[in-house]
């Protein structure tokens, strides 16, 4: 049986999260409260980092949301999510590695953007707002006239970029009407079921933002 430790607020959870629906894998799933569990003796028996995601698949326990990924393709290979042709799987990896080294970093500027927080720094903001903009004008070069990068069918470049592009969005202050491909590929991934099924609700979006805001007060 496969168990899914996540937090719902997690953009690395969630792509695991998004797989395990998209292949079609039956699976639990536990929330771990970032205000403290991620450091209770059971979670880390499983991940000593005290990071989420994690997975557990019987006795065989699995940490860092790309590492899940690529033990899910291997294992549960259908529907197929990693391309094999050279240049299609290089351009997955490349989406996955720029998104994971630079999007996501770029977001942190942005949270309290994201969380209606107060605090926000015009220079950092800028900066991510430049950085982010680099990125989606790669990712927006490298969809061709596929609906998905590096393939006909989803992949794991669509999944680990796709859950957090729409977020910027949505909620960053971001527009896509620059990037025309990368605008009607994200508008038709959130209407997937993987992406509606695990999408954030405003409830855990508030406790995040409570949590951010007793950890400001503290400091």
């Amino acid at each position: 049986m496969l168990t899914l430790y996540h937090t719902p607020i997690s953009l690395n959870s969630r792509r695991v999260w998004v797989t395990l629906i998209e292949k079609g894998l039956e699976f639990e799933l536990v929330e771990i409260k970032l205000s403290g569990e991620q450091f209770q003796p059971d979670f880390l028996a499983i991940n000593p980092f005290h990071h989420v995601p994690a997975l557990v698949d019987d006795d065989f326990s699995i940490v860092e949301s790309l590492a899940i990924l690529d033990y899910l393709e291997a294992k549960y290979p259908t529907p197929k999510m990693l391309p094999t042709e050279a240049k299609d799987l290089t351009i997955v990896r490349m989406v996955q590695m720029v998104s994971v080294n630079e999007l996501l970093p770029a977001i942190y500027p942005l949270v309290q953007r994201i969380l209606d927080l107060p605090g926000e720094d015009p220079e950092k903001v800028e900066q991510a707002e430049q950085k982010i903009a680099t990125v989606l004008t790669f990712f927006d070069k490298l969809l061709d006239d596929r609906p998905y990068f590096g393939s006909d069918n989803l992949t794991l470049a669509d999944v680990v970029a796709g859950t957090i592009i729409p977020i910027l969005s949505s909620r960053g202050g971001i527009s896509l009407d620059n990037y025309p491909k990368i605008s009607t590929w994200s508008s038709d991934l959130i209407t997937r079921p993987a992406w509606q099924n695990s999408e954030a609700t405003e409830e855990a979006f508030a406790e995040f933002r409570s949590n951010m805001l007793a950890r400001m007060e503290q400091n």
